[in-house]
């Protein structure tokens, strides 16, 4: 699978800093720029990678049950953007559903963003399907605000933030499972950051 890397793809720099006596390290959020036409692109190395702050909404199946980025804390995820009115939508999520069931013991999960549908109709189309992982319901696509700059109207696109919630890979297209499970298993396979780092990341999220 060709994969090209966009360099013209950019990362804003955060100015926090580890506890004193530690050396200085600069944690990067993430920041999307338009990628001159291209449509699968990796952030390599992983310490070059920015990360996202925390996203939520109301699950889509579930009213009034929220769902947040944060209750998968060091795990893989792999963000679909989706609406049950996109035909390619359709055809790619029982790959989606697979590489699901099959990574979910790797510590790798699929959050769907639903937008722009009507919220029975989406419904109904995962529980007819045997979708089991779980969706935002985010008509109007609020929730990629956390993606800063990333195209809402790109439907659908997959995002596959690594365990420490840094965005590794994003593709602006439909894909099969052969195109994404060997990215998925690749970055499930990378270790975390270290523990000072990813304290700091978290500080970062939060603005604590």
């Amino acid at each position: 699978m060709a994969i090209l890397v966009a360099a013209s793809l950019s990362l804003t720099a955060c100015s926090f800093a580890k506890p004193s006596g530690s050396a200085p390290t600069t944690v990067k959020e993430f920041s999307f720029t338009a990628p001159g036409g291209q449509t699968r692109i990796l952030y390599d190395p992983p310490s070059d990678r920015g990360y996202v702050r925390e996203m939520s909404g109301e699950s889509l199946t579930d009213p009034g049950q929220t769902v947040s980025l944060s209750q998968f804390s060091g795990q893989v995820v792999v963000l679909n953007v989706w609406g049950s009115w996109c035909g390619p939508c359709r055809e790619e999520m029982p790959g989606l559903q697979l590489i699901h069931e099959q990574m979910q013991p790797s510590g790798v999960t699929l959050l769907g963003i639903d937008v722009r549908d009507d919220r029975q109709a989406a419904r109904d189309f995962v529980v007819d399907r045997g979708v089991t992982y779980p969706s935002l319901y985010d008509n109007p696509g609020r929730s990629l605000v956390a993606l800063n700059g990333f195209p809402r109207n790109t439907v659908p696109s997959t995002i596959v933030l690594d365990r420490d919630h840094r965005v590794a890979a994003v593709f602006l297209t439909a894909l099969r499972v052969g195109e994404l499970l060997p990215v998925v298993q690749r970055v499930a396979a990378e270790p975390r950051m270290a523990a000072e780092d990813a304290a700091t990341a978290q500080q970062g999220r939060t603005g604590t």
